[in-house]
């Protein structure tokens, strides 16, 4: 199945953003988090329905730090982390400003439900595709 297809499938299961994004890692990790996937949901539409910075952002900055953040009393951040997050956040507002006006849900769907249905499974695919390709950059998956 491609991509965009799996994310569309998730999205009528009635996953947000940021969770279907979730759901792709663990499926390319073999893995279930039920925890991980309800904890992006707080990501949506903004962060909490916010309207503030798109759940793609959010959501790929947490896929990201998934590999590189600190995740133990003794472990660091990987010397990857501020970098590989500089770079896609960098992305993602760029790529949002040129084709939407900018990076905030707001910006992006102008409070219309029907253009979440309509452009937020591409921006998904493309925000994931492009965490993947980072995070292969630096041999990170």
């Amino acid at each position: 199945m491609e991509l965009l297809e799996r994310v569309v499938e998730l999205s009528l299961e009635g996953y947000c953003c940021s969770q279907v994004m979730a759901l792709l890692l663990l499926e390319l990790l073999g893995e279930e988090d039920d925890g991980f996937v309800r904890a992006m949901g707080g990501l949506i539409n903004g962060g909490g329905y916010s309207g503030g910075d798109c759940g793609c952002m959010s959501g790929g900055a947490c896929i990201i730090s998934y590999f590189t953040g600190k995740g133990e009393d003794t472990g660091m951040d990987s010397p990857e982390h501020k970098a590989a997050l500089g770079e896609f956040t960098r992305w993602f507002k760029d790529e949002m400003t040129l084709y939407y006006g900018g990076y905030e849900c707001e910006d992006i769907t102008h409070g219309n439900p029907a253009k979440r249905v309509e452009l937020c499974p591409q921006i998904i695919a493309s925000t994931y595709e492009k965490c993947m390709e980072i995070l292969s950059e630096r041999g990170l998956i």
